[in-house]
């Protein structure tokens, strides 16, 4: 979903040498046609996602082959995280290193896809593309079905080497020319390994349209319809701030109707459950961004020219949206093992919960400089959970969570998972804790670098083995930051009252590496006149004091009506660190919908 660079139009039969760049029959600078249509209505491809996670629901393929008509189902396995677990994978078996859970899927639904003709393509293959794209095969040959699998490589940057010491994967984010090169050529089953999610979508568009690389407004246009896309049902009702005005037992996965121009209808299949709105779709569209410009391999988008219209019941136009040239490097992901943890949570129930903090802090304290094995980076927490008077015990406890870090395992195991132990009789009343503490476990850290897309070999492999070299972008830019957007006029002073911000506006938070995003939007014009002066940087710090002494980043939305906070080190070297209570900031936003400002009452 980030940095990266566009990727011109490969031939097919781009990689022989006779003809480099010249498919047969086509003269030298004619554009290619598309050897095999990819859907059934040359002006509009239908688009479905059944896989916003690796863990996602195992079901929604099937569902969504069977739900309604599709050309292409789409399906995201990776994150930052996935990344590290599949790196540990490979390290067990050098086979694996891809997402076993889309084989599973297949069993069942590889099948259904060819009879109605859907194309699938998948990122499932992390960290060994070819070899998923080989066990396809096999299990197309289990289940009796006849299918043309390609595959996407080029991303896995490790041999490369000079990423430093415990670099476990290194993988740049490459774009959507490989897909299409694929789709082109006639593959039913396109998996690949670190593209951006929302190439899986603009991939297949490019092939089907025959867009060029400078058709930047149009690749833009698909890009932010694959990032709608990517996060399955988040763009149905998952997740989202106002989560009560829809049924959300079963939400559906979303689909978007892309036209030639780049413009595209979100929808999903008819009878499913959760809700596409212009609210849906603005939580996804600021979900893990930053700023107006978003920036990726085959285009940059400008977020702030896109449009949303309703045109009907869970159907929302995306219109408007410019693009401009990618930048000249691509985002690269590094995961290294950094370290060993533990965490011990204690449980602090009824009267005098800070004395009984401070005392079992004070023999986990003395108990570390007794063994002469202090932890690398010891870190307390209270969280007050806690009431008074309570009904029930555990509504009468507050948790102390204690989490130590060192590359030392030792430094983390006994001398930690000891000194809780050894307090069981011996601290505060009541002492106990969730559960027993271990041995200490690995954590993982992510870093992004930018790295030369010119020195990046994306390939298409094609079914038969050929191999299309995609070629990085002849035009490119720099991504800076845009003058900030005009705000609107603000709201005349009147009457206020003291409530959560909540009230008047949504919020979808997450990570990118260390840092997080808190998109902020209002669901009225008059609320986001407000809005746009009231949430500053400076009142943002004051209701999140976990953020006050940090870089915070306002970036502003007006056709959304919404606001997008970047906050670098808040997660601290990534999610799979686990460096805070909620490591991937998830619920940050709802954290600030929850804090209360002076509202001004004609909001209400």
């Amino acid at each position: 979903m980030s940095d990266g660079r566009p990727v011109p139009h490969a031939d097919p039969a781009q990689h022989a040498s006779q003809h480099p760049g010249q498919h047969p029959g086509q003269h030298p600078g004619q554009h290619p046609a598309p050897l095999r249509p990819i859907g059934a209505d040359p002006a509009t491809l239908r688009i479905g996602n059944a896989s916003g996670f690796y863990g996602d629901r195992f079901d929604a393929l099937r569902e969504m082959l069977t739900g309604g008509p599709l050309d292409v189902l789409t399906g995201d396995y990776l994150a930052e995280l996935t990344m590290l677990i599949l790196g540990r994978d490979r390290l067990r078996d050098p086979t694996r290193g891809y997402a076993k859970t889309f084989l599973r899927q297949l069993e069942d639904g590889l099948g259904l896809a060819v009879e109605r003709g859907v194309r699938i393509v998948a990122n499932a293959g992390g960290l060994n593309p070819a070899g998923l794209a080989d066990a396809v095969r096999e299990l197309a040959g289990k289940v009796g079905v006849s299918v043309s699998v390609a595959h996407v490589e080029g991303d896995d940057l490790l041999a490369r080497g000079g990423w430093g010491e415990g670099v476990l994967t290194a993988n740049a984010y490459l774009g959507g020319g490989g897909i299409a090169a694929c789709l082109r050529a006639g593959a039913d089953v396109v998996v690949t390994g670190r593209v951006t999610d929302a190439a899986l979508v603009s991939g297949a568009a490019q092939a089907h349209f025959g867009w060029r690389p400078g058709d930047l407004d149009q690749l833009a246009g698909a890009v932010v319809a694959g990032h709608v896309l990517e996060c399955g049902a988040q763009a149905t009702g998952g997740n989202y701030s106002f989560f009560g005005a829809h049924d959300l037992l079963r939400p559906g996965f979303p689909l978007a109707e892309i036209a030639a121009d780049g413009s595209s209808v979100i929808t999903k299949h008819p009878g499913t459950g959760g809700a596409v709105t212009t609210g849906t779709v603005t939580a996804q569209l600021l979900y893990e961004t930053a700023g107006a410009r978003y920036a990726g391999p085959d285009v940059t988008a400008r977020l702030d020219t896109v449009r949303l219209a309703e045109e009907g019941p869970d159907r929302v136009r995306i219109s408007g949206v410019r693009g401009e040239a990618p930048p000249p490097t691509l985002k690269t992901g590094l995961t290294r093992l950094g370290g060993w943890r533990n965490e011990v949570t204690f449980v602090l129930t009824g009267l005098d919960v800070t004395a009984k903090a401070v005392l079992v802090r004070r023999q986990m304290e003395a108990a570390f400089d007794a063994a002469g094995n202090r932890p690398a980076e010891v870190r307390w927490t209270l969280a007050r959970t806690d009431h008074e008077d309570a009904e029930v015990q555990e509504e009468a406890s507050a948790l102390l969570r204690l989490v130590v870090r060192d590359t030392d395992q030792d430094a983390v195991g006994r001398v930690v998972s000891g000194a809780a132990v050894e307090l069981a009789l011996a601290s505060y009343p009541g002492f106990h804790v969730t559960a027993p503490p271990g041995k200490g476990t690995p954590y993982g850290v992510f870093e992004a670098v930018a790295v030369d897309a010119a020195g990046v070999g994306h390939v298409a492999v094609l079914a038969d083995g050929t191999r299309v070299d995609i070629p990085p972008a002849s035009a490119t830019r720099e991504v800076e930051r845009p003058p900030d957007a005009r705000l609107p006029e603000p709201l005349p002073a009147g009457a206020t009252r003291r409530a959560p911000l909540g009230l008047v506006a949504g919020a979808r938070s997450g990570d990118k590496g260390g840092s997080a995003n808190v998109g902020v939007w209002a669901r009225t014009d008059r609320a986001w006149r407000w809005l746009a002066h009231e949430l500053t940087v400076e009142q943002f710090r004051h209701l999140l004091p976990e953020t006050a002494e940090l870089p915070v980043d306002r970036h502003v939305l007006p056709n959304l009506r919404a606001l997008n906070f970047v906050v670098d080190g808040l997660l601290g070297e990534g999610v799979a660190a686990q460096a805070r209570f909620d490591p991937q900031a998830k619920a940050v936003g709802e954290w600030l919908r929850a804090r209360h400002m002076d509202i001004p009452e004609v909001l209400w």
